[in-house]
């Protein structure tokens, strides 16, 4: 007896890139000026709306909004369009630069606390046996 799920591929495959595959695919707007599209494949959501809201906070950006095409399909497409004094890709690329350096020093500060909470537990499991020796 086969399953309904036997025919669907596992969740991970869609984020599987084909033998050169692009990542990132660039297309100028002709219709408006300083505008491109950008194609991201095998990746969503998440990372869509993260480089989309970022690029909100800078000021030579005029309009950032990404879509995910086809729900099935593990892509999204980004437009984005700046004042002039920087190009959309330039953009992109600071904006993908400074996340990066964001999730490093996220990283630091994860592997600091993580640190500090393991040397407390190891404080508090010492402290508990020399209290179940003195008993």
């Amino acid at each position: 007896m086969t399953r309904l799920t036997d025919d669907v591929p596992h969740r991970h495959e869609s984020f599987l890139r084909d033998y050169g595959e692009k990542i990132v695919e660039v297309q100028d707007e002709t219709r408006t000026p300083n505008t491109s599209l950008f194609t991201f494949n095998k990746e969503d959501h998440t990372l869509g709306n993260l480089i989309s809201q970022r690029l909100h906070k800078y000021p030579f950006i005029l309009f950032s909004a990404y879509k995910v095409p086809h729900p099935l399909f593990s892509s999204f497409e980004l437009r984005v369009q700046t004042d002039g004094s920087i190009t959309p890709k330039e953009a992109v690329l600071r904006c993908c630069q400074e996340i990066v350096e964001d999730l490093h020093k996220l990283k630091g500060k994860f592997n600091t606390e993580w640190a500090i909470h393991l040397a407390k537990q190891q404080v508090d499991e010492e402290r508990r046996g020399r209290e179940r020796e003195q008993f």
